[in-house]
């Protein structure tokens, strides 16, 4: 019986190599767009000629309001109001009077000449008394009002009045627009802070995440 041939030697097993993940590849962390503030502030608003009245007690520019020499300014201003008033005192006595020397008159009590003379007099003060004043009032933002008597025909006046409530108006408009446009301004301001500090926050987190990677694998 012939001896089994000696086995072959066999090749050594390779090593065992580990195999390592490759890392994932970094991604670019978000970032957050802003868009360049734009202003929402309203233009200047454009000059307006000033405006004086025929006796020179009032004047009137874009900005300031000047009665008798006392000057205010039409944005502490909230409204001009013109009423015509009767001297009350001088119709009534006007009116008395004139009843009192007629009386005389026709109970031959008072002769012509004198009675002509009352007559008259007592028109006088009648027609003084229905012609009155102009009483321009003047109300001011959480301030008393002011009053001013003017002398003269109503028509004018009135359209001085109406041209003030207009320029008050506009300045009060224009604040208004200013403080809206201000508020908004703010408000994209506040905004924009909030998402740059989350932008920050997505930077720090993408970064702590890639300094982890390499103590995972």
């Amino acid at each position: 019986m012939q001896p089994s041939p000696e086995a072959a030697p066999t090749a050594p097993a390779p090593p065992a190599t580990s195999v390592i993940a490759p890392a994932p590849a970094a991604t670019a962390p978000p970032v957050a767009a802003f868009a360049p503030p734009v202003s929402l502030r309203p233009a200047l608003l454009p000059p307006l000629p000033p405006i004086q009245s025929a006796d020179g007690r009032l004047r009137l520019t874009d900005t300031t309001l000047t009665v008798r020499g006392e000057e205010f300014l039409l944005r502490d201003l909230d409204r001009a109001e013109l009423t015509p008033v009767r001297w009350i005192l001088w119709y009534l006595l006007g009116g008395l009077s004139l009843a009192a020397v007629m009386i005389a008159f026709l109970n031959n009590w008072l002769r012509m000449m004198p009675a002509a003379a009352g007559m008259v007099a007592s028109a006088l003060l009648l027609l003084y008394g229905r012609r009155g004043t102009n009483r321009l009032r003047l109300q001011r933002s959480g301030r008393q009002e002011v009053n001013f008597a003017l002398p003269g025909e109503p028509a004018e006046w009135q359209r001085l009045a109406g041209e003030i409530n207009r320029r008050i108006r506009r300045i009060h408009d224009h604040a208004a627009a200013e403080a809206a446009a201000l508020l908004a301004e703010a408000d994209a301001a506040m905004r924009a802070a909030a998402e740059a500090a989350q932008a920050a926050e997505m930077n720090a987190a993408f970064e702590s995440d890639l300094s982890n990677a390499p103590n995972q694998s």
